[in-house]
């Protein structure tokens, strides 16, 4: 009796296991749900709204201006941010607000990106911290799933800031 009970419970852990990392690749190498909070992307991701973050772009080196990230915070590691991606490396980016009389601009420097959130007026972006490393995004968003009403792809930046490459236009 004893060992009828020691065998399925070590085979419940077992499976228990077993299911517990195929569920931790998943979730580390292809995707999780998001659910976004604060003003800083709006109109494009309002508060509460849940997005799919893949992580595969990521990996592949796949990340182009225009698309929206989720990167670990520079600030605090245990907080994500959700941001738009304005310019990669090399790219000559406005480091100023669009009303600013005088415009100031910089390079982002190798292995780094720079992200603003789309409410431009109520953003923490890379305009107060700067270009972040590659290495701090968790992946790319590619659907939001809620609300249902405005379920699938994001839109473009509102914002128009986004200046892409004449040798990369289609």
């Amino acid at each position: 009796m004893f060992r009828q009970v020691l065998g399925k419970t070590l085979g419940f852990v077992g499976y228990t296991i077993q299911y517990g990392c195929i569920a931790h690749c998943a979730f580390e190498y292809i995707g999780e749900f998001v659910v976004c909070s604060g003003p800083s992307m709006e109109p494009t991701i309002v508060n509460h709204d849940i997005v799919f973050n893949e992580r595969m772009s990521r990996h592949l080196f796949k990340i182009e201006k225009g698309d929206i990230v989720i990167a670990k915070s520079p600030f605090d590691p245990h907080m994500n941010i959700c941001k738009r991606v304005v310019g990669l490396e090399g790219d000559k980016v406005c480091t100023g607000a669009p009303s600013d009389l005088f415009k100031t601009h910089t390079y982002v420097p190798k292995g780094h990106v720079w992200l603003e959130g789309d409410n431009l007026t109520n953003s923490s972006d890379s305009r107060n911290y700067g270009p972040i490393p590659y290495a701090l995004i968790r992946g790319r968003v590619c659907l939001k799933l809620w609300p249902p009403h405005s379920f699938g792809t994001l839109s473009e930046s509102p914002t128009k800031r986004i200046i892409k490459n004449p040798n990369n236009s289609d």
